[in-house]
């Protein structure tokens, strides 16, 4: 089963501890801080749209992009609830992002660019959001660390609501520096009796350095690091890392 198609409708459920406000505040600090004004908004793997409406009831103007039809199926009924002008979903990978013109700015959250494990792809993915930015525009986005993914080696894990069961396994290889999570889904069906999914998930280990590389090869400068929704430079052993780019002039 392709990844997200069996926990799409329930995927807002298991993340209700992510607090998208917060997150949406965090980038809006960045937003403020680039030098020029920011009316446009991609939500590159803008998964189940919630970024993508928060940043629409804020008065932007937002694409969500995602190459999964289950995830923007959710999505596209979340935009339908927004008051004002109605994000704009798109299906599309990373690496052939397709827009109709250019944004002010491209977010990309929750360690999305992790999902893309091949090198290559990532730097493709890098060079499509720089083409369909604005000069000056701002790409923010975050990742986890190899230190986090590393850490999660043999850990099993578990999430659970009234209606849906997740347990899921991590295994790290050092050598692909792939953390693959192996997911057992268990849905109450509508007759009571629970559903059995299973899906597997992948996230690539880049190191800062690495990340940085790929942003300048595809044309990126003003490159800058920060902590876990932090205006400060990592610190070492920080589970997550948020990373600023511009298109220059």
């Amino acid at each position: 089963m392709s990844s997200y198609e069996a926990l799409a409708a329930r995927y807002d459920a298991l993340t209700a501890d992510v607090d998208h406000a917060a997150w949406a505040d965090y980038l809006e600090k960045h937003f403020a801080r680039c030098g020029q004004p920011v009316h446009t908004v991609l939500d590159l793997a803008c998964g189940t749209g919630t970024m993508t409406c928060l940043l629409a009831e804020r008065g932007y103007e937002t694409i969500g992009v995602d190459r999964s039809a289950d995830m923007l199926a959710v999505a596209a009924e979340k935009g339908r609830q927004v008051s004002g002008i109605p994000p704009l979903f798109l299906q599309q990978s990373m690496e052939e992002l397709d827009l109709y013109g250019t944004v002010d700015a491209c977010v990309c959250c929750l360690d999305s660019v992790n999902y893309v494990t091949r090198p290559a792809d990532l730097l493709r993915a890098f060079r499509r959001v720089w083409l369909f930015l604005a000069t000056g525009g701002l790409f923010v986005f975050d990742v986890n660390t190899p230190e986090k993914l590393q850490g999660l080696n043999g850990g099993v894990f578990l999430d659970e609501n009234a209606d849906t069961y997740c347990v899921w396994r991590a295994s790290y290889a050092r050598r692909s520096r792939i953390c693959t999570y192996g997911m057992d889904l268990f849905f109450r069906t509508e007759n009571g009796l629970w559903r059995r999914e299973e899906e597997v998930h992948q996230e690539r280990a880049y190191t800062l350095e690495e990340l940085t590389g790929l942003l300048e090869e595809a044309g990126f400068d003003g490159i800058r690091q920060y902590g876990e929704l932090r205006l400060r430079p990592p610190r070492p052993g920080e589970p997550r890392v948020f990373f600023t780019a511009r298109k220059p002039a």
